[in-house]
Parts: C-alpha cells; sequence; structure tokens
C-alpha cells in the first residue's frame, strides 16, 4: 500500500502516542539528554478530537502509523501541540505533509495567532516552522528537582489559595485571567482540567481580589499557573511550588518561560536545575508571556 494522509480516529491515538514517545526520545538521546518521555493515557487528545476532529491527523502506510500532528483552537489562538515522525521514515516528506494539514487547521479556524513549543536543538523542524512564519520568540525551560529541596524554605507571600469550582463565576474569572494574560479564552481546556484526576485547580487571591490560579498534577508538576498582572507571577508561583510540596510527590517540576525573571529566580534558589530547553515559536504579534507559565507543550 502508499502512504496515506487521513484524519485521526480515537483508536489511533494509542499507537500514535508511542510514535511520539519513541520520536522524543530518539532527539533526546542523540543531543545527549538521555530519554525523556514516557507513555501516557492520550486523554487530552482524545478531548482534542471530540472537541475539533479537524485538528488531528496520522500519516499511514500498510496499517503503519508513521507521523502523527495534532493542533487545537482556543479563540483565535492555533496551537500545534504535537508534530512528529517515525525516526525511520524520515527526509520522506512527511512532517511538511502533515504541517501543510495542520495549518489548513489553522486557517480554517481564522485564528489569528499561530504558536508551537518545540526543542530548542531541533533545527530541522525550526526551520521547517520558520517558512510556515512561525518565528522563534522566547525559551521556555523544563525545571525540577526534588520535594524535599524546593520545600526548603520557600518565601512566604499574601496570596491565598482557593480551591476551583466549576461555578459560572469561577468559569468567568478563568475566562478574564487568560484573556489579560495569553490573550484569549480556554474555557474548554479548564473544563478538561476540572475533569481530570490527576489535577487539583486553585484561585489565587490576594484579600478578596482574584489575581490569578494555577493547577497542580498528582505528580508534582506546577501549571498552567496565570496571573493578572506580571508582578505577581513570582508569588503565585512561590503559592503553586508550596502547595505542591505538600503533596506526597517524589519530585517537582514547572515549565518556566525566559521572560518570567522572578519565577526563573525563585526556581534556582529552591534548587530546582534545568533538565531541557524548549522553544516557544510564534506568528509575528503574539507570545510574550510575561504572566503565565505552561502546562506542557502540548497544553501550552
Amino acid at each position: 500500500m502508499s502512504l496515506v494522509y487521513r484524519s485521526a480516529r480515537a483508536d489511533d491515538l494509542a499507537r500514535a502516542e508511542a510514535l511520539v514517545v519513541a520520536s522524543i526520545n530518539d532527539l533526546t538521546v542523540r543531543h545527549g539528554f538521555g530519554p525523556m518521555a514516557t507513555a501516557s493515557p492520550p486523554n487530552f487528545q482524545l478531548f482534542s478530537l471530540k472537541d475539533d476532529p479537524e485538528g488531528l491527523w496520522v500519516a499511514e502506510d500498510d496499517g503503519n502509523i508513521l507521523g502523527f500532528a495534532w493542533s487545537w483552537v482556543c479563540g483565535d489562538v492555533w496551537f500545534l501541540a504535537q508534530l512528529f515522525v517515525d525516526p525511520a521514515q524520515q527526509g520522506r516528506g512527511i512532517g511538511n505533509a502533515l504541517l501543510e494539514r495542520t495549518m489548513e487547521h489553522a486557517r480554517k479556524s481564522r485564528a489569528a495567532h499561530k504558536a508551537l513549543i518545540t526543542f530548542t536543538f531541533n533545527r530541522v523542524s525550526q526551520g521547517l516552522y520558520i517558512r510556515h512564519g512561525l518565528f522563534p520568540k522566547m525559551p521556555i525551560y523544563f525545571f525540577n528537582a526534588a520535594r524535599e529541596r524546593v520545600a526548603k524554605e520557600l518565601p512566604e507571600t499574601s496570596l491565598r489559595a482557593v480551591m476551583i469550582d466549576k461555578s459560572v463565576a469561577t468559569i468567568a474569572k478563568l475566562i478574564e485571567i487568560d484573556s489579560i494574560a495569553i490573550g484569549t479564552s480556554r474555557e474548554k481546556h479548564h473544563r478538561y482540567l476540572l475533569d481530570d484526576p490527576a489535577s487539583t485547580g486553585f484561585l489565587l487571591y490576594i484579600g478578596s481580589d482574584c489575581i490569578g490560579y494555577g493547577y497542580i498534577a498528582a505528580n508534582g508538576h506546577v501549571g498552567p499557573v496565570a496571573v493578572m498582572r506580571a508582578e505577581m507571577l513570582r508569588d503565585a508561583f512561590a503559592t503553586a511550588l508550596k502547595l505542591a510540596a505538600d503533596r506526597p510527590t517524589e519530585k517537582i517540576s514547572a515549565f518556566l518561560p525566559g521572560t518570567c525573571d522572578g519565577a526563573l529566580s525563585l526556581a534556582v534558589n529552591q534548587g530546582m536545575r534545568i533538565s531541557f530547553p524548549m522553544l516557544l515559536m510564534a506568528s509575528p504579534g503574539y507570545g510574550d508571556w510575561t504572566q503565565y507559565l505552561p502546562r506542557n507543550p502540548g497544553f501550552m
């Protein structure tokens, strides 16, 4: 059979996840970082497929998935969550063909902004993205450390954390915060996180004023975190670290943009270290994240 490109189906997603993990580890091992990725249930991919099936594509040959592309849209932002090709099949133009299909998804959605997060050392992919109008904007660093080290002498803040509920007022506040912090509503993604038993969300208050939110995963990962003003981000991150450190996890981790000076300084002061560097690429006019810490490269 010949190579075909088709819309992804639900029963493709576990195999696509295995391909993504293998592709990431092939890349990170070749660049001296060792294997970084482990397989996990494709829950967010399945959520995205149900929400907007036009954003997920596979390249298939004789029943074998050779490439996978996945994009989602929120408001006027289109985001390329994943684009990976089987390492043994690279050089056949599969990545470019999949990217063309996801870019068509962006055109149909009439998104004003396009963005993605890729590995800083993934030079071939960066050239491909630049040819399609997405340019390097800022580094994003994956930090982690042992929980005991992070918990030691965490600075006190004036912020109060309150568990997120699903009330109309709370969802409206989350929409407001995101619209200020990253320029678009992510209501559907908040609903996804609030239904995820492995995630805990909280609103952040100064007195009676809600100034931001954050999430902590069961494995100690922090993010996303967003605030109404950039100067609040360090304290929001400190509060999230304390909540994460109160859990019985082995490690604490977070993705921190290079534009977030206070959060970066706090991470280093608490003994967190950079595991690997990533890069936000975006269309002109988007990507100045000083009020936002992403969850991961697929969720943003």
